[in-house]
């Protein structure tokens, strides 16, 4: 066999490997994704449809250790693994999915270019802000449209129950800057913030991680 042959074999062999690792790497941070999807916590001064869990955690882990495109996929399978037992016709899963994928992919993004603990804080702060201001569109023209739409659940019904729990609620503008947004913004600093604590027992096992499963992108 040709030593050319060899060559192609061998970077065949190490390509499917780094597949396998990231595969095997995804799916363990899904199941433990799907699984805090489950622990939901409610907040005060929230309706109860807005209920606060842990699953971006595994996916913010999974940016650092995998890259962004691994994270969204962690967010898109733990957000379809949930809709058998939706309680929102898929609208909470699709809204979830798509202000998830801003959050690891804006942190896997900075992160990447900075590997420091530094990085980590920058990336953490700057998805963090990010979460919070995709939150306004996405919820003024996608979810709360949808909720009508597809649920029969207007505007007005969701203003009303918001403005029983959350005095500063009166009006579309008001329910997207007083919920929505302090909501996003919680969510993000505190698992942000379990993240960054985390980050440095746990660096060496993402940077190793990071390194086997970006070997064949480096070497090429």
């Amino acid at each position: 066999m040709s030593e050319t042959k060899l060559t192609v074999k061998a970077d065949s062999n190490a390509a499917r490997k780094i597949m396998i690792r990231r595969i095997a790497a995804t799916a363990i941070l899904t199941a433990m994704a799907v699984l805090l999807m489950y622990l939901e916590i409610p907040l005060p001064f929230m309706p109860v449809f807005l209920k606060f869990d842990f699953a971006e955690l595994p996916a913010l882990i999974g940016a650092f250790a995998l890259g962004p495109v691994w994270a969204v996929v962690i967010e898109l399978l733990k957000n379809l693994i949930h809709l058998p037992v939706t309680q929102t016709s898929g609208i909470g899963e699709l809204s979830n999915f798509i202000t998830g994928a801003i959050y690891v992919v804006t942190a896997g993004l900075i992160y990447r270019k900075v590997r420091t603990r530094k990085g980590a804080a920058i990336s953490l702060v700057a998805s963090t802000i990010a979460l919070a201001v995709i939150a306004v569109p996405i919820n003024a023209f996608i979810t709360l449209p949808l909720y009508g739409s597809v649920m029969g659940f207007p505007l007005e019904a969701i203003i009303g129950m918001c403005a029983g729990v959350n005095p500063l609620v009166k009006d579309k503008i008001s329910l997207l800057f007083a919920v929505f947004v302090p909501f996003n913004l919680f969510k993000g600093i505190i698992v942000g913030l379990i993240t960054f604590f985390v980050y440095k027992p746990i660096s060496k096992l993402i940077n190793k991680t990071y390194d086997k499963t970006h070997e064949q992108s480096r070497n090429s």
